[in-house]
């Protein structure tokens, strides 16, 4: 659902990052660009939108109005919205990519 949504607000270079058995916080996490601090606000809003209307509770969001970064935690799954150059600073992908089975991260 999330995917989907983030194709539709054509969303730049998503990455899934399962998570599943490896921390507690979530089962997978998505990490994406917009182009502009306007774009990133729409894809948050619209994903936020989505997920609340199929159902989802709970959901909670971090880093709006400014929109540099936004974090939706909806639960099994976190969603990274990213300006290209904030994403490029933090490269949160490739700290969860060394995530080992007992949830800490591994020495590169």
């Amino acid at each position: 659902m999330v995917l989907t949504r983030l194709d539709d607000d054509q969303a730049e270079d998503t990455v899934t990052i399962d998570l599943a058995g490896k921390t507690p916080i979530a089962d997978w996490m998505v990490v994406s660009s917009g182009r502009s601090q306007r774009h990133v606000g729409a894809i948050a809003d619209h994903i936020v939108e989505h997920l609340k209307s199929h159902g989802v509770d709970g959901v909670r969001v971090e880093g709006q109005p400014h929109c540099d970064w936004v974090l939706i935690d909806a639960g099994d799954v976190i969603v990274h919205v990213f300006r290209p150059e904030v994403r490029g600073f933090y490269n949160i992908e490739k700290m969860w990519s060394g995530v080992g089975p007992d949830g800490r991260t591994r020495a590169s």
